[in-house]
């Protein structure tokens, strides 16, 4: 794995963002006067190996990256990444296009929603139409449904114009297409007697082609496929349902942030829920789901455990659940994990994003430099 110098030049006008390997960013741009500026007051690495697997350092970013989140796998082989910049939003967010040995601006002049006067793309996907979609979360910068779903127009492999496609989210989070239908986790979609509530949601293309779709908040808006409760434990965190895929049967599967519950939905021939149902899983136990991923050759799921700096994986065959990579809190720096939120298969690797945003009782306890990509590589 290389992990040598990688620096990017962002457009003209915007931030110059050196990706390097364990070596800190000095340019003018970078100051100690930066507000919430994790580089500055990064402590000590408390753990150095390794207590299952072997996670190895893909890329490490700056300052100006510092919350790196969702992937898609592009049509020319790349990988397109989220950077939301969560955890210091003094810098703007940013799409970045990354390669095993290189890492460089996508899109670097997302809209920003009216009102919060940010972006903050999250999970993203390629449609069958040739376009980027990511969901955004907005839910930080306003509690008042002000999340989207954005469509990125790619033209000759190139991005264009940004657009809303759907709006009224309240923390749109984790995205997927099966066929002509884009499945979207809001995980606080709050219902009037449900103040911990989320949901899954379906569009059609054809709907999206028509024009921006306004949901309802806090409804059974048409569009909503399944709800869901958290069970608040003592990290206090409400958040639902957030990663989203399908196996090679068709049935989805998500997961709750807040409570580690994972969730199977089945769907009728027409596509509506014929069933949900909390799955009961066997041996090591999940405390929380993030990103997550379905091998469809396999049937097995990697999971982002974000709360225990875990990668688990549950084969559906039989429900059981193993560990393929954990370690304790780190900053990152060598490659280990540091609150993995995504993760992204291709072939016999697994690229895990390292969101490093922790909550309360999380084994990761700061947001630190360095902002760090990880890979495993799978037998």
């Amino acid at each position: 794995m290389k992990t040598n110098l990688l620096t990017v030049l962002l457009a003209s006008g915007t931030l110059l963002a050196s990706c390097q390997s364990n070596t800190s960013s000095t340019d003018s741009e970078r100051t100690s006067a930066t507000p919430n500026d994790s580089a500055a007051t990064a402590p000590a690495v408390a753990d150095t190996v390794a207590k299952v697997g072997n996670p190895k350092l893909l890329h490490t970013l700056d300052e100006a990256h510092n919350t790196p989140d969702g992937m898609a796998l592009a049509p020319n082989g790349s990988i397109i990444l989220s950077v939301p910049n969560l955890a210091n939003n003094y810098y703007p967010a940013v799409l970045m296009e990354m390669t095993d040995t290189s890492i460089q601006p996508y899109l670097t002049t997302l809209p920003p929603e009216p009102t919060t006067k940010k972006a903050a793309p999250m999970d993203l996907a390629f449609g069958p139409d040739g376009n980027l979609y990511y969901a955004e979360n907005q839910y930080e910068n306003s509690k008042n449904f002000k999340s989207r779903l954005m469509r990125v127009v790619v033209e000759n492999g190139k991005p264009g114009a940004v657009e809303t496609v759907v709006d009224n989210f309240a923390l749109a989070n984790a995205v997927v297409w099966n066929g002509n239908k884009i499945y979207v986790t809001d995980s606080q979609w709050d219902m009037p007697n449900d103040n911990k509530g989320s949901a899954v949601l379906v569009f059609t293309l054809d709907e999206l082609n028509k024009g921006v779709v306004h949901l309802k908040p806090k409804t059974m808006d048409p569009h909503v496929l399944a709800t869901f409760t958290t069970k608040v434990n003592e990290t206090g965190v409400d958040n639902g349902a957030d990663g989203l895929d399908y196996d090679s049967r068709g049935d989805f599967y998500t997961g709750s942030f807040g409570d580690g519950t994972m969730y199977k939905m089945t769907l009728k021939p027409d596509g509506t829920l014929a069933k949900k149902e909390a799955m009961q899983l066997k041996g090591e136990k999940i405390t929380c789901v993030d990103g997550l991923v379905i091998d469809r050759a396999t049937d097995k799921i990697y999971v982002c455990n974000s709360r225990e700096n875990a990668i688990q994986v549950i084969n559906l065959k039989n429900n059981s659940v193993t560990t393929l990579a954990k370690n304790g809190d780190t900053n990152g720096a060598n490659g280990l994990l540091d609150q993995p939120a995504e993760v992204l298969l291709n072939g016999k690797r697994l690229y895990v994003t390292n969101f490093d945003k922790p909550e309360k009782n999380f084994v990761n306890t700061k947001s630190d430099a360095p902002h760090t990509m990880s890979v495993i590589d799978l037998q």
